[in-house]
């Protein structure tokens, strides 16, 4: 019933885009609707991961959600680029990060089984990539602390950051890749789709997702206002929450059934993805617009995301999850978003 229920509400994004060309009902719906036409793109990316991962193992199958479910973050960072919002593009990235590692994650381990199997190797070493990201981007984010978080010094200094960031992130993807491919082949389950159907479904709910992710942040502003709440919390938090509706939905599929070890890999690689391979992409795609956005994130972001690299590592290296800790990690996750509310704009 659940699964035909996700099915029809696929329909919702389709609708919410005809509306907000055709009717314009407002923005504050808008953001409403774009939200809830994304839970459903975000259960259709997991599905079809998980079919994919049939063919590809668990290590692959992770980096494919991982890829295919932070396009929306990529968008809306671009998209709020050429706005002219900072503070939504700077908040929404690492965000996620740290979403996805607190709350991704945590509702992972809780909708799993208890003493679940993970891939300790594999995890640590994406956890040791975000670590990487944190002390490479102190530099941007003291200059942004020390005069205009948007002045041209700390755009400076934001290239070599970013260059380094993601040549670390594709070495080391490239790496992780060839070790999964080698070990982790097994024959497909009865009834899993055929890899090329999986691929084209990912590739359909992606595009469907970067349209209704347009649409949110168009809307965000208005959003914000009408709720009282800051930009900085809007996208740190909610807005982080609904462009990681992907590796939620597929944290909560594939955990459920039992597969931990590519539940944990989607939460895992895909806050490395963000941190190494989005955020400085962003930042180097906006050379190109009239206003270029340099690395000077908050404090309190970059303080939230070691705290979790910490907590999260002392929980994978083992190679055991536990319930007990992801409702850990969703209490960590509550305090973090109560932080973020208060700090309020720059």
């Amino acid at each position: 019933m659940a699964r035909r229920i996700l099915w029809a509400l696929l329909a919702l994004a389709p609708a919410t885009i005809a509306l907000d060309h055709l009717a314009h009902p407002g923005d504050t719906a808008m953001f409403v609707l774009a939200s809830a036409s994304l839970i459903p793109l975000a259960w259709l990316i997991g599905e079809a991961t998980e079919h994919a991962a049939e063919h590809t193992g668990p290590g692959v199958g992770g980096f494919l959600n991982a890829s295919f479910g932070n396009a929306p973050e990529l968008i809306i960072a671009l998209i709020a680029i050429h706005d002219g919002l900072p503070q939504v593009v700077r908040g929404s990235p690492f965000g996620s990060v740290i979403s996805n590692l607190l709350l991704v994650f945590g509702v992972a381990q809780i909708a799993g089984p208890d003493r679940g199997k993970l891939d300790p190797r594999s995890l640590l070493a994406q956890l040791g990539l975000c670590a990487a990201a944190v002390l490479a981007l102190l530099v941007p984010v003291v200059l942004g602390y020390t005069g205009s978080p948007e002045r041209h010094n700390a755009v400076v200094a934001s290239i070599p950051v970013s260059v380094l960031l993601l040549l670390l992130y594709l070495a080391v993807t490239r790496r992780n890749l060839r070790r999964h491919r080698a070990t982790e082949r097994e024959d497909p389950a009865a009834g899993a789709w055929t890899l090329p159907t999986a691929l084209m479904t990912l590739a359909i709910a992606t595009l469907a997702t970067a349209f209704v992710s347009e649409i949110l942040v168009h809307s965000l502003d208005a959003f914000a206002k009408a709720v009282g709440a800051s930009e900085f919390f809007i996208a740190a938090v909610i807005v982080a929450i609904v462009g990681n509706a992907a590796e939620h939905g597929g944290a909560i599929v594939i955990a459920r059934s039992g597969k931990m070890k590519l539940a944990s890999e989607i939460a895992i690689s895909s806050s490395a993805q963000v941190a190494l391979l989005v955020a400085p992409a962003v930042m180097l795609l906006s050379l190109f617009f009239s206003h270029p956005l340099p690395l000077t994130f908050r404090w309190e972001e970059v303080v939230a995301i070691a705290g979790a690299v910490v907590v999260v590592g002392a929980m994978v290296r083992d190679g055991i999850s536990r319930r007990w800790e992801g409702w850990l990690l969703l209490t960590a996750y509550a305090l973090v978003a109560v932080g973020f509310l208060l700090a309020g704009n720059r």
